[in-house]
């Protein structure tokens, strides 16, 4: 049998007694998995929906797991709504997609009250739906599969930088990720998987891989720091997966004896800083692999061994990738570091990275042909991600293209400057990015999130500033923001957009230097005022907010 498809690669699992899941105290081996999902499959067909978009709104519930084998057995579309958004955001992405019926449970359902979306909603967790099932419990899986290329998943972006695009990801594109990221796992481990199944990280990283190999999953709810080492150490579990701020959460739980008592071989994910890779390692005995990719899949950027902790890796041998400038369309050179690591040419050397044969794997975005077109141009895939790359061809993230800063006619990337912030002692989190100057370009401002209990003295940062040999003569924070938590979206990566549309008109203490020479100060409702008056003043009113 072929397994270019996620259904194959489930029908290769019918016979297999071995576990395959697990929920709280509830298990199914992989052959009663399959044949869960041989029941829905018959269902889907039933009810016209093979072929059609079937949307699944629900937390990570083992029927998540039974509907995303239904419809791959089926060929039906499963598109994963994102429960963080709501009313009009939410209809709208159900409208955009197509979707013909919607899956959810008595949780979920309240979000979908008062919403016209002209189609029915079935609640899973209602006893019919329950009957209904069973009437398929016979079916078995099909015998003729759906084809590679068949559409298997609509996955919504994170939304971090404009309006959630619909990713398409066919069933081979899905099964061949999760094939070369099998190659990690045996049918010995136990794989966490906690992070929400409406997202790439989820699937690719960690269920369809456990398909793959035979391992076992372990499936949680939701993501709860405070729960996370119990289960790991009850489960056995061996590898986790993770993005954006998980591990910063993980290491807020107060440190114990047990931490390093488990089974814990390694995770992978993405957007966790250096200092706490570092600190997770050895909190928890666990290697922290990072990674790059993203749910378009133009682009897969990989560690190596012996690179510098802040790099990505490089691309896989004979993958074409490459940093770009995308105003030139030019390749940008080498990034060169001074004797202390500083970027001496960090404005020549930063750009887009771009796979120059990453066509082949990014298949659009359904029903958005100006945002594929985008994407696409030139013939070669634009990720929408900042990066420079040093003379060994080693990847170092810079941000993402809106992230660009312009001050003093000097062009730089916001993620070079978090991570120098990060050093700073009680940092937990940073995010950087650029509020508009009253006569031409950008002010940098900071929000900064802080570890427990701790208060940042705004001499002592201005210091510590100073004092950073790699800090580009440009890139100190004229304004710093000092927030409870950083905003998130809905797979825990940090949400830049409400942040920079307060700007400096948010209700947190900030502080700023009138000049850039000057020390920190408070930012008062006077400076405010005068702040404003200067923007009327250049006749750039546009930039005030909220609008007078």
């Amino acid at each position: 049998m072929s397994l270019e498809s996620i259904a194959a690669l489930l029908a290769a699992r019918a016979h297999d007694d071995s576990l395959g899941l697990q929920s709280e105290d509830a298990t199914w081996t992989w052959a009663e998995v399959v044949a869960e999902c041989a029941a829905r499959a018959a269902w889907l067909v039933e009810n016209n929906l093979a072929g059609r978009h079937l949307g699944v709104l629900l937390e990570n519930v083992p029927e998540y797991v039974f509907l995303l084998g239904g419809a791959a057995l089926s060929g039906t579309v499963v598109v994963g709504i994102n429960p963080t958004r709501r009313g009009q955001e939410l209809a709208g992405d159900i409208r955009h997609s197509d979707c013909a019926l919607v899956l959810t449970n008595a949780t979920q359902a309240p979000l979908l009250r008062g919403l016209e979306l002209g189609i029915e909603v079935v609640v899973v967790d209602d006893p019919a739906w329950a009957e209904s099932i069973d009437h398929h419990r016979v079916a078995t899986v099909p015998a003729v599969l759906p084809a590679a290329e068949a559409l298997y998943l609509l996955i919504f972006t994170s939304g971090s930088t404009g309006a959630p695009k619909a990713v398409q990801m066919s069933q081979g594109r899905a099964a061949r990720t999760a094939t070369n990221a099998a190659v990690a796992f045996s049918s010995s481990d136990v794989l966490y998987c906690a992070m929400p199944l409406f997202h790439g990280n989820a699937l690719l990283a960690n269920l369809f891989p456990a398909v793959v190999s035979g391992a076992s999953v372990v499936l949680k709810q939701r993501f709860s720091a405070s729960a996370f080492l119990a289960d790991i150490q009850r489960f056995g579990c061996t590898y986790f997966n993770y993005v954006g701020r998980a591990l910063s959460y993980l290491l807020a739980v107060p440190e114990t004896a047990e931490d390093a008592h488990n089974q814990l071989v390694f995770c992978l994910g993405s957007e966790a800083s250096p200092r706490h890779r570092r600190e997770f390692r050895r909190r928890f005995g666990c290697y922290v692999v990072e990674g790059y990719s993203s749910s378009e899949g133009g682009v897969v950027i990989q560690p190596v061994r012996g690179m510098p902790p802040e790099a990505l890796g490089r691309p896989a041998e004979g993958v074409d990738v490459v940093v770009i400038n995308p105003e030139t369309g030019v390749e940008c050179p080498p990034v060169r570091f001074g004797p202390q690591r500083q970027l001496l040419n960090a404005a020549e050397a930063t750009g887009e990275i771009v796979g120059r044969d990453g066509l082949a794997s990014f298949e659009g975005y359904y029903a958005n042909p100006a945002a594929t077109a985008e994407r696409s141009r030139h013939g070669w895939y634009w990720s929408g991600d900042l990066a420079y790359r040093d003379e060994d061809g080693i990847f170092y993230f810079a941000g993402r293209t809106a992230d660009w800063l312009r001050v003093d006619g000097e062009n730089f990337a916001t993620a070079p400057v978090e991570a120098i912030l990060e050093r700073f002692p009680g940092v937990r989190a940073v995010v950087v990015f650029a509020v508009p100057d009253p006569h031409t370009g950008d002010q940098v401002m900071a929000a900064i999130e802080t570890e427990t209990g701790v208060d940042i003295d705004p001499a002592a940062l201005a210091t510590f500033l100073a004092d950073q040999p790699d800090l580009g003569t440009k890139w100190a924070p004229r304004f710093v923001r000092v927030v409870e938590a950083i905003p998130l979206t809905a797979t825990g990566k940090m949400d830049r957009q409400p942040l920079r549309a307060q700007g400096w008109d948010a209700t947190d203490p900030i502080w700023w230097r009138p000049s850039p020479t000057s020390a920190y100060e408070v930012f008062t409702p006077h400076h405010r005022a005068n702040l404003r008056q200067a923007f009327i003043d250049a006749g750039r009113r546009e930039w005030l907010t909220p609008p007078e």
